[in-house]
């Protein structure tokens, strides 16, 4: 392309330039907590936004975070604000749908009109669904939408209509024979000359007879598709035989059909959710983990884990062709979260007062009530909109019709934390609506026995992290509703022989702390995920890791397997070597676990500071660090050190 070829409309431009600000400050009122992404995604869209005259591939943009954290959404209300609505295309592939009409990319673009070389936005969605390879690393026997890639490459798709053009042909000159064979049957039995119609009815069925000849809708998809047209079905339905093939016969005689369709201007967004990425997505049942635990975990996604999960369901080639614009989501805050819940009650309080002039009321009660009842965090927004509706929406239909009936200007929605009703009040009157917090009923049914053991089964794990890696959990929960009965959330431990290992001693403690408190005939079953995490830490280290006596790597698969079991004498013997650790450590640490096992079965769930407090009564200093901290030995220092020992200069 030379400096004269491209002719840039700078109105035009300015104009897009406001549209596309407009949009952005739109997108930052709407959302809640993706403040970053979407200033991301506008800075991505930009260039093909204003000049998508400059691309000769399309843009690709990839967005990734766990469910119910606005990918979709985020996109469709994007396009919409740029007014480009007519240009839009989604598509979500998979390797199983035998309900789809599309077996390529190309032909769902075809059938949206966008194949003419404008820009246009096609929005993959849900691409965790698609894969190429097994998990078991082979490849995909057959995989549906090939041309995928062919897209994400250089936007020019192979063309793959040959046969269908053939088909098509063969059709229409069949359908015009026929055509002119009803024709010159229709002139044999025409009427004698000067014969005049007199029913209308007669009328209708002659125009009938003539619309025979139109090739009607499938075939005018059919052949929109082939020829890449975008003359709209319902038009192109009335076109007759002879002319369909005409449009055809022409397009095989300049062979427009063999060159590659170009979607060079296209801005291709791939959206999903990558469970390999996002190892906490898993939790989609847990409500009791602070919000602010999962948003540091997921802040520690970037593009390597992306590429990396990618790469356990694509090809190497087809993992490098989603580019390297990966804007990735963190998990919504608690702070998020609240402001969610505060912005979805005043839209109700105000729809109430514009609709009905009757003033609402909220209490930060049932705010709370909303937040410890909807707020799964992995599971983003969808949750708590439903638990407002269930603890706000459904009483306060009731409290508006009682209000309008007296001709009370003001409700007030209120909670008992003490009976765990929502308290409606409107002119004096009070309404009780029972206890609608679902997951709080959830937790008050759990029996004070398992309490207490659940409690001293997760105090022996927080009384032996602290005392190994001098860290206080991040949250320490006993009445869990999620999968397990109860939880203690780690920092980030960066993995070294010594690490690892005391990991598996802080999993084990928790089984060994019940043997020692309760005795080991009343030791429960809840150890069984303690036990495979450090069974899984002792093999890597001892098989993977080459921390031991052993120096081939046994976790080798296919050509370069070994007889693994070799190793097992030593790995038994190091976790059970682990496990007397563990007992002598909550030997050491009695008082510290009693006490933090009473505190924690009569709270229910202790924050940091709370731990802090109690395990320094018994004797335990460990530090209070924020969700984001990572531990590791201080190898910065020990250079430090081995540089001055040797005399050395500190290379800048």
């Amino acid at each position: 392309m030379t400096s004269t070829d491209l002719r840039v409309d700078i109105e035009e431009v300015r104009t897009k330039q406001d549209r596309l600000a407009a949009a952005r400050g739109m997108l930052h009122a709407h959302f809640v907590g993706i403040d970053a992404v979407i200033d991301e995604l506008c800075d991505a869209v930009a260039v093909w936004y204003l000049m998508p005259e400059v691309l000769s591939r399309p843009l690709v943009v990839n967005l990734w975070g766990m469910t119910g954290v606005g990918k979709t959404d985020l996109v469709r209300r994007l396009i919409g604000a740029l007014q480009v609505q007519d240009r839009f295309v989604e598509l979500e592939l998979s390797n199983t749908d035998a309900e789809s009409r599309f077996d390529l990319v190309a032909e769902r673009l075809a059938d949206a009109g966008v194949l003419d070389g404008g820009p246009a936005v096609l929005l993959v969605d849900e691409i965790q669904r698609f894969r190429t390879i097994t998990p078991g690393g082979d490849p995909v026997g057959q995989t549906r939408f090939s041309d995928f890639w062919e897209l994400l490459s250089d936007g020019r798709l192979a063309r793959r209509e040959s046969t269908d053009l053939d088909w098509l042909i063969a059709t229409m000159r069949a359908a015009r024979d026929e055509d002119a064979r009803r024709e010159g049957k229709k002139r044999t039995n025409a009427p004698a000359k000067g014969a005049v119609k007199t029913s209308a009815v007669g009328a209708d069925k002659g125009l009938a007879r003539n619309r025979k000849s139109a090739i009607g809708l499938w075939d005018a998809r059919i052949l929109r598709r082939v020829l890449g047209l975008t003359e709209p079905v319902e038009q192109l339905q009335w076109r007759t035989h002879e002319e369909a093939l005409a449009m055809l016969e022409s397009a095989r005689a300049d062979r427009r059909l063999v060159e590659p369709i170009d979607c060079s201007r296209f801005l291709v967004i791939v959206s999903g959710n990558l469970d390999e990425a996002f190892h906490m997505a898993s939790a989609t049942g847990e409500a009791d983990v602070d919000a602010d635990i999962f948003a540091a975990h997921t802040a520690r996604v970037g593009m390597v884990d992306i590429k990396r999960a990618l790469r356990r369901r694509f090809t190497p080639e087809q993992v490098a062709r989603f580019g390297n614009v990966h804007i990735i989501y963190r998990s919504l805050s608690r702070a998020d979260f609240q402001t969610l819940i505060a912005r979805e009650v005043d839209r109700l309080s105000h729809t109430a007062y514009r609709r009905f002039g009757v003033r609402v009321t909220v209490t930060p009660a049932v705010h709370g009530l909303i937040y410890r009842n909807g707020v799964f965090p992995v599971q983003g927004v969808r949750p708590v909109l439903s638990s407002v509706g269930d603890i706000v929406g459904t009483p306060l239909a009731t409290l508006l019709m009682d209000a309008l009936l007296v001709g009370h200007p003001e409700v007030v929605l209120d909670y008992d934390a003490r009976t765990g009703d929502v308290i409606g009040l409107a002119g004096g009157r009070e309404t009780r609506f029972g206890a609608v917090g679902r997951i709080d009923r959830i937790r008050d049914q759990a029996r004070a026995d398992v309490i207490a053991n659940v409690a001293i089964h997760e105090a022996g794990h927080a009384v032996a992290y602290a005392v190994l890696f001098g860290l206080v959990p991040l949250q320490l929960t006993a009445q869990a509703t999620g999968d397990a009965d109860g939880f203690l959330c780690a920092h980030d431990i960066h993995q070294t022989r010594d690490s690892m290992l005391r990991m598996a001693t802080v999993a084990l403690a928790g089984g060994l702390a019940e043997e020692l408190i309760f005795g080991a005939e009343h030791a429960s079953a809840g150890r069984s995920s303690d036990r495979e995490r450090a069974t899984a830490l002792v093999l890597d280290s001892v098989r993977r890791l080459g921390f031991g006596a052993w120096g081939l790597d046994y976790g080798l698969e296919d050509a370069y397997a070994t007889d693994a079991s070799v190793t097992e004498p030593d790995a038994e013997a190091l976790l059970c070597a682990l496990s007397v650790r563990a007992v002598e450590l909550l030997r050491g640490h009695r008082g510290a676990l009693i006490g933090l096992g009473q505190a924690l079965a009569s709270a229910g769930s202790l924050t940091a500071p709370e731990v802090a407090d109690i395990l320094g009564r018994h004797g335990i200093a460990a530090d209070v660090r924020p969700e984001g901290f990572q531990w590791s030995p201080p190898y910065a220092a020990a250079l430090a050190a081995a540089v001055a020992r040797h005399g050395l200069t500190v290379a800048r």
